[in-house]
């Protein structure tokens, strides 16, 4: 019986936005199926994916991803016009994307994407309802978060 050769990584994991956890402040999780075209796929199976800077822009009652980039690969098909800028529709239900409008305009929420991944063979988007913080939110985020691994240290040292 011959082993599988493990060379391919076990995260489904495509691309993560960092940076929002520090910007906003995320209150409710939602996922997405991505519409995306066959030299899309091809990319980001290569990787060439960049979501930092990515929100979702509901128009018409459908979601759209905007400010994502999917980079296209040299061996692209000579005939498609790839635009690694364009406007990508999520698959949502119209349940979900009415929920979605009416914490936007109502309640001044933004959506802000947060993770791309593999589930089974289909990509999908993490996004979050999210407010953007202020300046002293931040300060206040970084002072506890030193304070916890400061209390972790003292614990630390304490049990020995």
């Amino acid at each position: 019986m011959a082993k599988k050769n493990s060379s391919k990584s076990n995260s489904n994991t495509i691309a993560l936005n960092k940076k929002a956890r520090h910007e906003y402040s995320l209150h409710e999780k939602f996922e997405a199926g991505i519409e995306l075209q066959g030299w899309e796929v091809k990319s980001i199976r290569a990787g060439k994916v960049n979501i930092s800077d990515t929100y979702i822009h509901i128009k018409d009652g459908e979601a759209y991803l905007l400010a994502s980039q999917i980079q296209p690969l040299n061996s692209a098909s000579t005939h498609v016009i790839c635009d690694p800028l364009r406007y990508r529709k999520l698959l949502l239900n119209k349940r979900e994307i009415s929920r979605l409008i009416g914490a936007t305009e109502r309640d001044g929420y933004s959506l802000i994407a947060t993770a791309m991944y593999w589930k089974k063979c289909w990509v999908k988007l993490e996004f979050y309802l999210a407010k953007g913080k202020k300046q002293h939110d931040k300060r206040a985020d970084i002072k506890d978060r030193d304070w916890s691994r400061d209390k972790e240290r003292l614990m630390k040292h304490k049990v020995r």
